[in-house]
């Protein structure tokens, strides 16, 4: 046999080889490209859930934030009632959260006699994004419960505090987050402000404007601190003890508020950074204009005012900060800045209602702000961009419909613990302070003897 015979021998039996090789070639590539998309896949799956508890554990992070500012806004004697307030609201609420509210709000029928009560019953306990995305719910509910305590300062009860913070995590806020966020776990639910496009990205209407009513409510039902207003109904100035640590509770909420809003992705991919810089952007512009508007009217550069128009800017922005452009976030900030400056004055001067830290005006005037800002500012479908008026409509409904759920069950809430275990301290409570009438001891021991008014 010749050498050209031997060579085209080969050739056909490389061939051959070859052309049998080639499904199993094919198949063997199909099974690595499908164990790298699985690779990859988990690997997203595990970011998502790091990030997530990261975020969460901010936003858990935020408690401190609200105890530090209601504690410096309010009086030294009753800085041991503010401290255990936004420690047991978040106790009592994360075991309400986990035993019903969560059931209620994400479960597949969000009804109170369903099935989907106690915890994850009924959507999947064991897989791990499913605790992930409880732990992250919790802290949610929380920051809505503790918005309650800083309007109703220095005069309210222990006991009915923990009565209501345990309803608010309990019916209040999961039957009306399960409207507007119920499909964010399973998609048959009752989530029906969701399905009509109403737009919350993080929660200025579910989380901080169903806080804020529920704070106006209660500071309507328990009345004005003693010597708030004089004979001639003009307020007076009853000043916070502390303004460092109110200015440390601000910046600690800032901070937290980068999981509170970029955390509300639920996954780790770069949206997380367009949304940080849409919220610092407008908390930034709510510091400023507050400051300035503040200078104008009171004549002085309040840093309550300040500070509060920061936390007006981050609150205002939670709905939409992932919608709308840098310069957007920008013009929103500003305009909650001076939103919450006017806000508060009113509630004073006009409404004659006490809210000792603005939280009326800080979270619910300006959770609604920031959830109408979204109907106009959105990049797809705000009214100044071409969208018309359908989204801000939408907006409205869901805005309109949180105040109508959280004021009007508030006002019954705080009505019944107003008759029954009662709602407000005696006056003499009032007059030494919470601290020794409620709980027996002093913020400050050996530094001030808080007796009189």
């Amino acid at each position: 046999m010749n050498r050209n015979k031997i060579n085209l021998l080969i050739i056909i039996v490389f061939l051959s080889a070859l052309f049998f090789a080639m499904p199993v070639m094919a198949a063997e590539e199909e099974d690595l490209k499908a164990s790298i998309d699985a690779a990859k896949e988990e690997l997203q799956k595990n970011i998502n859930i790091v990030w997530t508890c990261i975020a969460a554990f901010l936003v858990f992070f935020m408690q401190a934030g609200f105890a530090m500012v209601e504690t410096g806004f309010t009086r030294a004697k009753n800085s041991v009632n503010i401290l255990m307030k936004n420690l047991m609201d978040f106790a009592i609420g994360s075991i309400a959260f986990f035993v019903i509210g969560f059931g209620l709000m994400f479960g597949t029928s969000n009804g109170l006699f369903g099935t989907n009560l106690f915890g994850l019953s009924g959507v999947e306990p064991g897989a791990d994004w499913n605790w992930t995305f409880l732990i992250f719910q919790t802290v949610f509910a929380a920051t809505s419960a503790t918005i309650v305590s800083g309007a109703m300062a220095e005069r309210t009860k222990f006991i009915s505090y923990l009565v209501y913070s345990a309803v608010i995590s309990l019916l209040i806020y999961p039957i009306f987050g399960s409207w507007a966020w119920g499909n964010l776990l399973l998609t048959d639910n009752n989530s029906w402000l969701a399905k009509l496009g109403f737009h919350d990205f993080a929660g200025s209407t579910v989380v901080h404007s169903i806080g804020g009513w529920l704070a106006l409510a209660g500071a309507i039902v328990l009345g004005p601190r003693l010597g708030k207003y004089g004979p001639d109904g003009k307020p007076r100035a009853i000043l916070g003890h502390n303004m460092p640590l109110a200015a440390l509770g601000v910046f600690i909420l800032w901070f937290g508020w980068f999981g509170f809003n970029p955390g509300s992705t639920t996954a780790g991919n770069g949206m997380a950074g367009y949304i940080a810089v849409t919220t610092n952007l407008a908390a930034a512009a709510g510091a400023i204009i507050a400051l300035i508007s503040s200078w104008i009217i009171i004549k002085k550069p309040d840093i309550s005012m300040t500070l509060n128009g920061a936390l007006a800017g981050l609150v205002a922005i939670t709905a939409p900060c992932d919608g709308v452009s840098p310069m957007g976030a920008i013009v929103i900030g500003s305009v909650a800045g001076i939103l919450v400056v006017l806000s508060v004055l009113f509630c004073d001067y006009v409404l004659k209602i006490d809210d000792p830290v603005g939280a009326v005006s800080v979270h619910g005037v300006n959770g609604l702000w920031g959830t109408l800002s979204y109907g106009l500012f959105a990049m797809d479908g705000g009214l100044f961009y071409g969208g018309g008026f359908k989204q801000l409509g939408v907006q409205i409904v869901g805005a309109g419909t949180a105040f109508v759920w959280a004021f009007g069950l508030g006002l019954v809430l705080f009505s019944i613990l107003s008759k029954t275990v009662g709602l407000r301290v005696t006056a003499e409570e009032e007059l030494k302070g919470l601290d020794i009438g409620e709980h027996g001891n002093e913020a400050y021991a050996s530094f001030q003897v808080f007796t009189t008014e």
